[in-house]
Formats: C-alpha cells, structure tokens, sequence
C-alpha cells in the first residue's frame, strides 16, 4: 500500500493572478535588510493610500528587535486613520517562506531559521498577515502594475538591493523562492560579488561593475531562457548608468514601481484572502514583448 502525503496545499502563499482583478485595500509591509516599510495599498490600482512609514531595520535583526518595528510602523500608520481594523495583511520577508516559516537565514541572523513569521506577525498586528519572500513581494508588484504588466511567458524580476533577490513568472504566476543571488559566481555567491553592496564595498565604477554583472546575466540566460527581464531595487534609478555595459537575449527594462514594489506587491497577495475576478481567458490578445 502506498503512504499518502500530507496535503501540501497551503505550503505557500496563495499568490493571485497578475491578471486577477482585485479591490478595495490591504496593509503591505516590507522587512529590508536596512529599513522596514509599510503603507496602505488600493490594491486594484497598486497605489498607496495612505503616507509610507519606515524605520530602519534594527542591527542585529534578531526576531524581537525586528518584530518591535514592525509593530511600532504600523501603529504609527493606525493612528492615522486609514489603516482600520478590518484591513488584511500582507508582508514580504527576506527569507524563503514555507507554511509561513522562515528557511532561511534573514541576513545571517540565524535565529530566524524555522521561526513561524506569518504567525507571529499576524499575533503581534492583531489581523491576519501573509508573508512571502520580499524579492517575490516586488515582483508581484512588477507583473500586475509595473514593468511586467501585460507580459506572458517567463518573467525574471531581479531585486538588486542589499543582495541580489529574484522572482520568476510563467504566464502570470510566481514560482515562488527562487534564490539566484546564491549561485556560484567566480567561485563566490553571486550576490557577494556583483550586488549593490559588493559593488560600494569593492569600490568599482559602474563600467567594471555592468561587465561582472551582464556576466551574470547571461548565466541567468542560459539556465532560464526568460521573455523578459526586470532590474528593481536600488539600482533601478540608476538603469541609465550602466544599461551600455549590458548585453541580453530578453529585453532588459529597469523596473517601474520603485521603492513602494514590495509594499504594493505584499498587500496584493495579503488582500487575496478576499474576493478576487479571474479573467475568462488568462493572456489572451496580449503582447508577449517588450513594449
């Protein structure tokens, strides 16, 4: 007789749709490695509702100091008014999330590993929380608002911030906890060598910089063969500065949602709980390149 196992349904954060319709409003929160963000969100048009409230995050970011922050932005965003009681939760986490748990270790703090986040966070804010990976936060944002609205096939979102985060879509939906910034990459993680941070730390200029990076890129290429790539995070404002130095199959566009993408992107999936209208025929009669 073959053992059943166990029904994995609820593993994962249930991620609606880029082409899903939803309404009406929901909390996002983004847990960064240098600050936590949170605003209120209209979720049908992706737009903040409310002012964006951040603090940096705390160093160390054990789970009571950082857990303390979170809780203090958004009683700051209660006290105003436009974050009610009845409004869901959604946040993104810099970890991979399973069942709501962290996997991994949130920027060497090793006591998050195995640690229950949605759960805590949903206790401590007193309404119900979704949290899923920050870099699949962004792009959610990305694919139903953003830089990635009205793409179909294999979009590869890339979060150049702290680190190097990414997100992957087929027709719409997140692969979910996609870690490429780990790849081996000159003997290293990739994202100890050509992210953000390693880019200040080494101390190169963006021509050196975009040569190390479109490397990567074609790595990215060759395992993934994506329709399309976007560059957020940090670095997107910065797109015109090393975009000469970048060579890819895909169109390569700088992201369009800014620093709100993983506030915008979390509060989508936090507000998926309510009703949501699918389309009747996902991708039909749209583009599938670049606009």
């Amino acid at each position: 007789m073959i053992e059943q196992q166990p029904h994995l349904a609820n593993e994962y954060a249930v991620v609606p749709s880029s082409l899903a319709t939803l309404t009406g409003r929901a909390l996002g929160i983004d847990i960064g490695g240098t600050g936590i963000k949170a605003a209120v969100v209209d979720v049908e048009s992706g737009q903040l509702v409310s002012e964006r409230i951040r603090q940096p995050t705390p160093q160390p970011p054990t789970p009571d100091a950082v857990l303390d922050v979170v809780v203090d932005v958004v009683r700051q965003l209660e006290l105003t008014g436009i974050l009610t009681p009845d409004l869901p939760a959604g946040a993104g986490f810099p970890s991979v999330i399973r069942s709501g748990q962290a996997m991994t270790a949130t920027h060497g703090e090793q006591a998050w590993v195995g640690m229950p986040v949605q759960g805590l966070l949903s206790e401590r804010l007193g309404r119900p929380v979704v949290v899923l990976n920050d870099a699949d936060a962004a792009g959610v944002a990305e694919i139903a608002y953003g830089a990635g609205q009205g793409h179909a096939g294999v979009v590869l979102l890339l979060d150049l911030g702290t680190g190097i985060g990414s997100a992957l879509f087929i027709d719409g939906q997140l692969v979910p906890n996609l870690q490429l910034g780990h790849i081996e990459f000159h003997g290293r993680d990739a994202e100890t060598r050509v992210s953000p941070a390693a880019r200040s730390r080494r101390n190169i200029g963006w021509k050196k910089w975009g040569r190390e990076f479109n490397e990567l890129l074609a790595a990215y290429e060759h395992y993934l063969w994506p329709d399309l790539i976007i560059l957020g995070g940090g670095l997107a404002k910065d797109f015109s500065k090393y975009q000469k130095f970048l060579r890819t199959k895909a169109p390569l566009v700088p992201a369009a949602m800014g620093n709100a993408a993983g506030i915008v992107g979390a509060a989508r999936v936090g507000a998926s709980v309510g009703p949501v209208s699918e389309p009747p025929g996902p991708w039909d009669g749209l583009a599938t390149e670049s606009s």
